[in-house]
Formats: C-alpha cells, structure tokens, sequence
C-alpha cells in the first residue's frame, strides 16, 4: 500500500529517535506560538521604520506611521473587518482612478490649519519653499507604550507641534484604543495639547480630525470646485471622470440631526456617517462620533463630498457666519483634552445603531482609557 506524505516523515523521525521528536515538538511549539502571537489585537511598534501595526486575528486594520515624507503621524492605512481598504491610497500608494489633490490628506490625522497664525493642516513636501515659514510641523518624540489584548490594543504616544520659526508650541499626548466586536473595528483617541508658549486656535474650517476616504466612498453629486486654505491658497478639484475597473463614488453623508449628502458640511450633530459601496458587493460605513466633554460640543463637520470627512469645532465662525469668532486659547501651562470615536462598520448602519453607540461614547464621562 502506497505511504501516504504525512506517514512517511513520521516514521523517519521515529526511526532517527529522541533528538528528532524534540526538534519536532519544538517546531510545533513555535508555530503555535506564532498562530496565539497572532490571534486578537496586536500593537507592534516597528520604530526603525517609523512605524506601529496594528492587526485583528493577523489581518491588517492599520498603521501609526511617520514616515520623513508627511509633516504629521498619521493612520494609514485603514482596513475593514472584510479586508476592504477604505481610506485613499494618493499620495502614499496611489491607486487607479484616485483624485490626486490635496496633497496633505494621508490617512487619519489630528491638527488644525490656523495655531498662532501658523498651517499645521495643509503643510506638506509639495508646499513651495516661499511658504514654509507660514507652515507647521508635528513632530512625533516617542512611544510611550503598546499594548496588545483579545479584543482591543492601545497606543500612546508624545508628540510636539513646531511652528515654521522652528518654536515649539504645543506638547501632544495621544492615547489610541483600537477594539474589535464581531465585523465592527473601531478607534478611539484622546489627545491632550498643553501649550507650551501662549497659543490661538484661530477661528477656521480646516480642523481637526480629518480622514481622506476611498474614491468609491465619494459623493456620486461631488462636481469639483476650488476650495482655499487659512491663507487664501487655491485648490482645484475636478469632477473626476469614472475609468473602467474603477468603483465609482456611492458614499452619502448623514448626520444626527437628519440633515443627507454634502448639505451635511457646515452643520452641527454629536455624530456623523459615510455610507458607500465598492462596486463589488461590499456596503460599508465609516462613522465620527463626538464627546459631550469636547470644546464646541456637539461638532461641526467639515465633510465634503470629494472624499474628506473631518471633524472641527474649532471654526465657529467660519461654518456660521452669524456666529461671532471662536479663536480658542490656552495660556501657557494650560492643557485640553479631545477625544473621538471613528467606528468602520461593514454594513450600512441606521440612526438608532448610530444613537446607540453615541451613547455608549458619551458615557465613558470623559475617563481614561
């Protein structure tokens, strides 16, 4: 009778005896050791390459990277529970078929345009060397810890904001919690700035959490338009044609007070999502959700329909006109928290789901994580 491929190396390990039959164990150990390294949510700093991963049961969800190429860290990229990337892949990766604007939209990011009249937001390698002095650089300084766990994974991290006169102004403490339930990923994070000179978040649009999502989570009414910075600079952006093999845009915004589509821009809720579709099957929602204890509580959204989703309540004035200027201040010393919630669902989600976990947000009462 023929041996079958697994009897045969079986045999010849009995034969070779004990020294054989430890190897054997040892191996077996080691890759058992490898699938339980693997399983639940892994935080694994790589700093060398200036980067932390973070996988769920060894498939990606993303990265905390600061490569020398952006002005900030950033969460890139990032992947649903189904595998679906849903963040855009340009500047970093370029893929088929993506808007190539705005070139300081990496990921997911934290900081905001207009700190003692210096741009953290729109600051990147293409900025003309006439503008860096009006520019602002966050600088990452250290991992403070990682941790990995069954079900969730925390990062903390120190950062500092440089102005373009090379001062430091503000120290950054970020926690990220990164958590799992059934298909549904999540991160929170809570950032803490204390000033370390006196500090001016003046009143404006470009702030504060921004994400830059996938070109099929795009609004299919986005015609292109010019938007300009803090410091009038224009950028154009096409209605981009549809290409063969390329999704088109399905996404539609929707926030907690009801209000659909791109009116959602300039508006107030305690939460807002993005529902699209990727042409293959796979529905999937990426919503926002704001912390009662956060300045300027509930949010405006600075949600557009070319792709970015942010969230900023530092622009009082520049969403409402009527509204007289926020120009938020902290003394040297002083130090305030933000914290937000971005959950990536694979499904598409209804009001009561979404008011459910804005509660559950909401009750945390601003603890630590």
């Amino acid at each position: 009778m023929r041996q079958s491929a697994f009897a045969k190396p079986l045999l010849l390990r009995v034969v070779c005896g004990t020294a054989t039959l430890t190897c054997l164990a040892a191996g077996l150990l080691s890759a058992a050791s490898a699938f339980a390294a693997s399983k639940g949510v892994q935080v694994t700093p790589d700093e060398a390459n200036r980067r932390v991963d973070i996988t769920i049961d060894g498939k990606p969800f993303t990265s905390y990277i600061w490569p020398t190429t952006l002005k900030k860290p950033v969460l890139y990229p990032i992947v649903d529970a189904d595998g679906v990337t849903v963040t855009r892949g340009w500047p970093l990766a370029p893929r088929a078929g993506e808007r190539t604007d705005h070139p300081h939209h990496d990921g997911l990011w934290f900081n905001y345009s207009n700190v003692n009249g210096f741009d953290f937001w729109n600051n990147s390698t293409a900025i003309p060397v006439a503008r860096a002095p009006k520019m602002g650089t966050i600088v990452l300084d250290k991992i403070v810890s990682t941790k990995s766990g069954a079900n969730r994974g925390e990062l903390v991290s120190n950062s500092t904001w440089i102005d373009g006169q090379n001062h430091s102004i503000l120290a950054e403490t970020t926690h990220y919690v990164f958590a799992r339930q059934g298909a549904t990923r999540t991160i929170d994070l809570t950032v803490t700035l204390t000033a370390l000179d006196h500090v001016v978040f003046n009143d404006d649009k470009d702030g504060l959490l921004g994400l830059r999502v996938a070109r099929w989570l795009e609004s299919p009414e986005e015609k292109g338009g010019t938007f300009t910075d803090a410091n009038g600079v224009a950028t154009t952006v096409t209605a981009a044609a549809n290409m063969p093999g390329v999704a088109p845009p399905t996404g539609e915004y929707r926030s907690s007070e009801g209000v659909t589509g791109e009116a959602v821009w300039s508006t107030r809720g305690r939460w807002c999502a993005l529902t699209g579709h990727d042409g293959e099957g796979h529905v999937a929602t990426i919503a926002i959700f704001d912390h009662p204890g956060n300045i300027g509580y509930p949010t405006y959204w600075h949600a557009r329909g070319y792709g970015l989703f942010a969230v900023n309540p530092l622009g009082r004035h520049a969403f409402d006109a009527k509204q007289p200027p926020l120009n938020y201040t902290l003394e040297k010393g002083q130090s305030t928290t933000f914290r937000y919630r971005i959950v990536f669902y694979t499904h598409a989600t209804t009001a009561e789901e979404l008011n459910r976990e804005a509660d559950a947000f909401a009750a945390r009462a601003g603890a630590a994580h």
